[in-house]
């Protein structure tokens, strides 16, 4: 496979959402990855996750969430307005990632097979639209709130999916830091086991001395070997359920 790849805004399904798409150039079959984005928005941090997966042999696309209620707003801008209205109600955002998986499943190179990616907010998204869309992998990087809600004052409207991880459709990769708050590790644990109970495929990791964000190069709360050893883990579990 070629090391090229071709980056660019792209407008996505009958709704024209827009999003941001990475893709090797050459034409060899290849898996593609929804990637979320966190609560901060739609900003450089995620795209340039968006190219990492591209340049790792995915195409991969981010759709922009917040697009309906603050188009062409900057990143910031767009995610305060979004934070103040409570967040995106979950049915619109698996009618989102639906129609990203679908048009990456209709690239020229696809597959056929496509997975999640979220962190934070992100990652309780990636755990919820697996219970919803038809999809061949899901990563949820320490996701917050997914069993309990937020704390008061925090403005958020995040509601529990416990009832619905009974319809997890695909195997789950959970990556989490011991020290983080949202998700605290008994939450985790409560997560692992609900979803052993449904018979559900769910490996996770915790991190000693890496809390909330600890993917995130760019903040106080990067931790490199949680970090490297994760990136690891998502390629691992991507190129065993995303491969040709």
């Amino acid at each position: 496979m070629s090391d090229a790849i071709r980056a660019e805004t792209v407008f996505i399904g009958e709704e024209q959402i827009q999003a941001y798409q990475a893709r090797p150039v050459d034409s060899t079959p290849v898996g593609g990855v929804v990637v979320i984005h966190h609560l901060p928005g739609y900003d450089q941090a995620t795209k340039e996750m968006v190219r990492k997966f591209a340049a790792n042999g995915y195409s991969a696309i981010c759709p922009n969430l917040f697009w309906r209620e603050a188009p062409n707003a900057a990143p910031d801008d767009a995610s305060a307005f979004v934070r103040g209205q409570g967040g995106i109600a979950d049915e619109q955002i698996i009618r989102d990632v639906a129609t990203a998986a679908a048009a990456l499943r209709g690239l020229d190179n696809a597959n056929g097979k496509v997975g999640v990616i979220g962190h934070c907010s992100g990652g309780r998204q990636a755990l919820l639209v697996s219970t919803a869309v038809d999809l061949d992998a899901a990563v949820d990087c320490y996701g917050a709130f997914a069993l309990e809600a937020p704390p008061v004052g925090s403005r958020l409207n995040a509601v529990s999916i416990k009832d619905r991880l009974g319809d997890v459709r695909c195997p789950v990769l959970g990556l989490f830091g011991d020290d983080d708050k949202y998700p605290a590790p008994d939450e985790v644990a409560r997560l692992a086991e609900l979803l052993a109970e449904h018979g559900k495929s769910f490996e996770h990791h915790s991190y000693e001395g890496a809390g909330h964000g600890f993917f995130a190069v760019d903040r106080p709360s990067y931790r490199p070997l949680a970090a490297v050893d994760g990136w690891q883990r998502v390629f691992a579990f991507f190129e065993k359920h995303l491969g040709a």
